[in-house]
């Protein structure tokens, strides 16, 4: 691979942002992207993929160049420089990389690899509390599954096309895709590309949801003509999953603290030719008490510590703090507690999250099942989904009935 002297500083330019500047990688990306419209779509990979694995491997990186943060721009370089040799990059002639001791890192690399914390690149509390949680054999095999580059997963929107249908509709476009074994709707794409320019996007003909979220909504059971609840909706992945498996028939309203995220649904769902679906921004406790007793299914995908979406969002695990886990799980409790109210005697709630850890999922629903809010719900099933296993993001879901 011959590097080009613009990529890189952009690059540089990246990383400075997320490490030093405390920016999220992805709005940083969409900005660095539109340094110069020449760019292909090759050029714009190397930068974005580069960036990602960089922010992915810090730690070990940072301790192989022996290099702390703040990092100045010649400590980027040397981060850079890290990421060229262990991937058999030839350094160029550049005064940036003057001096790279290409034995030294690929010695340092060996020597560091023994440390999972440091191999895997992960804040030591981080490390401690996975293996508290899941145990050191678990936690071995999910955080190094966590590091691999999550692929790009399609939903078919059923409401407007068949998957097969929309196999070839994206072939036409020169995008393969293929089917997987267990998940109705998904289709993988063999390679990465910009999916989001195609006719067939935004004629609504899919959404770019993991093949593990998409399992969310059909544990819900929904039936058409239900009435069902969304109450953590944001920007409506889920929702839509709902509709479609409600062919557009019975009533879905999707509920967000967040008015900014209802509208991006409102946008979404138009796309996707979803007109069964109602938003309501919750910014009082009267939107939840308006709707005790009445909804048929309830869908609580809880904010959570995200830890199983972290392939995809490699960036968190620097901003994540043990104070954060520790608030949301409040926050959890606190929504269990009042938003079930919601369901009717008869009616059925999935709780979900993104997180691969039980003190977030399991045991959340336990302590509910045992409070005066949920002595009226069985647990009917649970399913825990980590990446080492299924090879997807990591999620949680259980399914309780109101008696």
């Amino acid at each position: 691979m011959r590097l080009h002297r613009n990529l890189v500083f952009a690059v540089i330019d990246a990383l400075n942002m997320i490490f030093n500047e405390n920016e999220y990688a992805d709005k940083v990306i969409e900005k660095v992207l539109r340094y110069d419209k020449r760019w292909g779509a090759r050029d714009r990979g190397f930068i974005a993929e580069t960036t990602y694995d960089i922010v992915r491997w810090k730690r070990l990186y940072a301790e192989i160049a022996e290099v702390h943060e703040p990092y100045s721009r010649e400590h980027l370089f040397r981060l850079f420089a890290v990421w060229c040799v262990l991937r058999g990059i030839r350094i160029p002639d550049w005064k940036q990389l003057e001096g790279t001791p290409e034995r030294r890192i690929k010695g340092r690399f060996d020597e560091l690899s023994k440390i999972r914390k440091i191999k895997e690149s992960v804040p030591d509390w981080m490390d401690e509390l996975g293996e508290k949680s899941l145990g050191n054999e678990l936690w071995t095999k999910e955080i190094a599954a966590l590091n691999k580059q999550a692929e790009v997963i399609l939903r078919t929107n059923t409401l407007k096309i068949k998957k097969e249908q929309l196999q070839i509709a994206l072939a036409q476009h020169e995008i393969e895709a293929e089917p997987i074994k267990g998940y109705p709707d998904a289709l993988k794409l063999k390679e990465r590309k910009n999916v989001f320019t195609t006719e067939s996007f935004k004629d609504g003909l899919f959404e770019v949801q993991d093949a593990s979220s998409q399992l969310v909504a059909p544990f819900l059971e929904v039936k058409p003509g239900q009435r069902v609840v969304d109450a953590c909706a944001g920007a409506g992945g889920k929702t839509l999953h709902l509709a479609s498996q409600m062919e557009n028939k019975g009533q879905l309203i999707a509920l967000d603290i967040y008015e900014s995220k209802l509208k991006k649904l409102k946008i979404r769902a138009r796309r996707n030719g979803v007109h069964n679906v109602e938003t309501r921004v919750i910014d009082s406790t009267k939107v939840i008490k308006k709707l005790h007793n009445s909804a048929d299914r309830l869908l609580l995908d809880a904010p959570c510590s995200g830890l199983g979406v972290i392939r995809r969002n490699p960036d968190s695990k620097w901003k994540l703090e043990p104070e954060f886990i520790e608030r949301i799980m409040g926050v959890q409790q606190d929504i269990l507690q009042n938003y079930s109210k919601m369901v009717k005697i008869g009616g059925q709630m999935v709780y979900a999250t993104c997180s691969i850890l039980p003190q977030e999922n399991t045991e959340q629903v336990q302590k509910f099942l045992g409070s005066e809010s949920g002595q009226d719900f069985t647990l009917v099933k649970e399913q825990n989904i980590y990446v080492s296993e299924h090879g997807f993001d990591g999620f949680y879901m259980a399914l309780l009935k109101k008696q």
